[in-house]
């Protein structure tokens, strides 16, 4: 891990997370984990990628569409029980494990999945939250998914309640709390590159790169 970095990025919905996380680690040259983590855990773990999917940034209560308590057989029998009883908590712990190996082999940038509790113990990580004013975002959802301004809101308002009920129930921590994260920045001020640009320098002053 010596020599190693994490840069740990949550974001709202609308805001450009992703597209920032993306530039962000081309940038700087590391690996960059959002979906791929499902396909990795899948891998990991011999389950189908559907588990996955379907549990993919929500808590626990909401096991699997109702799925939860019902035997099934894993694709590949390996480190983990034949039968056990499949919900999110226990894929949640499959992807962490996932993300905890990954950020020993090499410098990363996580999306969302709370990489910055599952990686809290790592010695050189930056905690990042990108927000966006509601009109901005609710413009960048209109012009990527050509929906109307109330199912943006809409849509917009579902995952705002998702990844916090899922953030704030693994982590014990607050989605979106300055308090929770070492920087947290307004990707509607800066616009997507200025916003790169600013957390680039910011990462690069704390985790003296």
């Amino acid at each position: 891990m010596e020599g190693h970095y994490v840069i740990n990025l949550g974001r709202q919905l609308g805001s450009g997370g992703k597209e920032i996380g993306e530039k962000l680690a081309n940038d700087l040259g590391i690996a960059f984990y959002d979906k791929e983590l499902i396909n990795l855990a899948s891998e990991e773990s011999g389950l189908c990628r559907e588990f996955f999917e379907k549990a993919d940034e929500k808590a626990s209560q909401t096991i699997l569409g109702g799925l939860f308590g019902t035997r099934f057989p894993f694709v590949t029998e390996g480190a983990y029980p034949y039968n056990s009883y499949l919900s999110n908590d226990s894929l949640f712990k499959i992807q962490s494990d996932v993300i905890r190996q990954l950020a020993e082999k090499q410098s990363c940038l996580f999306v969302g999945r709370c990489a910055d509790y599952i990686l809290r113990d790592h010695p050189r990580c930056a905690n990042v939250f990108v927000s966006a004013s509601p009109e901005a975002r609710i413009e960048r959802l209109m012009k990527l998914h050509h929906i109307s301004a109330e199912d943006a809101e809409d849509l917009m308002e579902k995952a705002d309640k998702k990844r916090s009920a899922y953030y704030n129930y693994y982590s014990y921590k607050t989605w979106g709390a300055a308090a929770t994260y070492h920087l947290c920045i307004d990707s509607s001020v800066l616009g997507i590159d200025g916003t790169v640009e600013f957390i680039k320098n910011f990462v690069k002053l704390k985790l003296h790169l």
